[in-house]
């Protein structure tokens, strides 16, 4: 799950955080999952194009998919899936991609699935990112249930 030692919580298949935090990290009964963007380990950005004159194609409903993919790959590494979420940070760049986010995001998650708050931002960190989610999810403390 880790990569390198002191590094607890940076899961190694992972775009490497662009700051001094983890991926992920255990308190108690909940894991808190870092604000995830749809970059990958090499630094590309899925839901980004570019063409051959340098115009660039941003797409919602890509990144999301990929946001929550990532968020799902960070999760197994505790043993979790996305059915343990139950609560969900999400910051667009734009309300105007809300309705793309909204119909990739229910996708995955139903009325009977985490809470969710959905914020617009001024920017992310990378001008290819239209969104980024943050999650925390349940994992019961062996012995507390």
């Amino acid at each position: 799950m880790t990569r390198g030692k002191g590094r607890q919580g940076v899961v190694a298949d992972q775009a490497v955080p662009r700051g001094r935090y983890p991926h992920l990290r255990r308190a108690g009964d909940f894991v808190y999952v870092s604000g995830i963007s749809s970059r990958r380990a090499d630094n590309t950005h899925m839901g980004a194009e570019a063409d051959e004159f340098g115009t660039v194609r941003l797409d919602i409903r890509a990144q999301t998919r990929a946001v929550i993919e990532n968020i799902a790959r960070i999760l197994a590494t505790t043993g979790l899936g996305l059915s343990d979420i139950v609560d969900v940070t999400s910051f667009l760049v734009s309300m105007n991609d809300f309705a793309g986010y909204n119909e990739t995001y229910a996708q995955f998650f139903d009325f009977d699935g985490p809470t969710r708050t959905t914020v617009a931002v001024h920017q992310l960190p990378h001008p290819h990112l239209l969104i980024e989610m943050k999650v925390i999810a349940f994992i019961p403390a062996e012995g507390s249930r």
